[in-house]
């Protein structure tokens, strides 16, 4: 069976050609062909004025040029990865959105072009991270997470109902990378009792609970993928805080996102949103659906 490709919106902004070359290698990692996908409206707005004879509208001669310009830089990163592009003449969010229902992974630049320079994560990255009912990868970060030099994927365990299948992705990953596995629980605990409740359990039993639930979580994973080094971890703290700071010495963070079925808004939990406008390396939402 032919495996889904991993498909990267460009635009011609410095973000999305740094998300093409992650998702180049990542696609020879995991041994994927590779899609490049450029949106814009212009048949909208250009193409009523073409008349016979006439030239392409400007709009479509720099869509073709974004796409090519893409697909060479591609090519010239890996020759050996499978490359094919596509333009569409929709919006970028909802065009992704659509490519993603026969995509292993959708990738998408922290920014994109003409957005103000001040913003963190582009209205495009959000929306597709929110929505989309495949894995979708915002590449973002300082240069050691985007080289992927520490040789580190991060985790950051949620409950069961959302962490079945970041927890699949990320042994996957690991195992292409041949390496370390770091997986976080972080936990909270209340931070003083009321007449009406009790005082707050010991931290070692809060621990305790945090633990099993990273045993049960990754006892089928770690069965299926022997090889994989797992280093896990129980922390008190904020959780975005806690994969923040640990994002530092990752190559790529992964979180699991609930998707509810039938509703259409945004659906990203604090974690993901925060992770993904701040963490120093790409980050993975993996979405769960319920």
């Amino acid at each position: 069976m032919t495996e889904l490709p991993l498909i990267v919106g460009v635009d011609g902004s410095e973000a999305s050609l740094t998300a093409v070359d992650w998702a180049v290698d990542e696609a020879d990692l995991l041994g994927l062909p590779l899609r490049l996908v450029h949106a814009s409206l212009w048949e909208r707005y250009e193409g009523a004025m073409a008349v016979r004879g006439q030239e392409r509208p400007p709009a479509q001669v720099r869509a073709d040029h974004i796409v090519a310009s893409a697909a060479e830089r591609a090519r010239r990163r890996n020759p050996d990865v499978k490359v094919s592009t596509g333009i569409l003449a929709t919006e970028p969010a909802d065009a992704l959105l659509r490519e993603g229902n026969n995509a292993s992974l959708l990738v998408t630049g922290s920014r994109g072009r003409g957005e103000l320079r001040g913003l963190l994560l582009g209205s495009v990255g959000l929306a597709v991270a929110a929505r989309a009912h495949c894995p979708v990868t915002v590449v973002r970060g300082d240069s050691a997470g985007l080289a992927g030099t520490h040789e580190r994927i991060l985790l950051g365990a949620g409950d069961p109902d959302t962490s079945g299948d970041a927890v699949r992705l990320a042994f996957r990953e690991a195992e292409a990378r041949a390496c370390t596995l770091d997986v976080v629980r972080v936990w909270r605990r209340p931070a003083h009792g009321t007449v009406a409740r009790p005082a707050p359990e010991p931290a070692r039993r809060h621990e305790e609970r945090a633990s099993a639930l990273l045993d049960e979580l990754l006892r089928d994973a770690k069965a299926g993928h022997p090889a994989v080094r797992v280093r896990r971890a129980t922390v008190e703290g904020p959780p975005a805080k806690v994969l923040v700071d640990r994002s530092a010495a990752a190559d790529l963070v992964i979180v699991g996102a609930r998707r509810r079925v039938g509703h259409f808004g945004l659906q990203l939990g604090r974690v993901s949103h925060t992770l993904l406008h701040h963490a120093w390396c790409p980050v993975t939402v993996v979405p769960q659906r319920v």
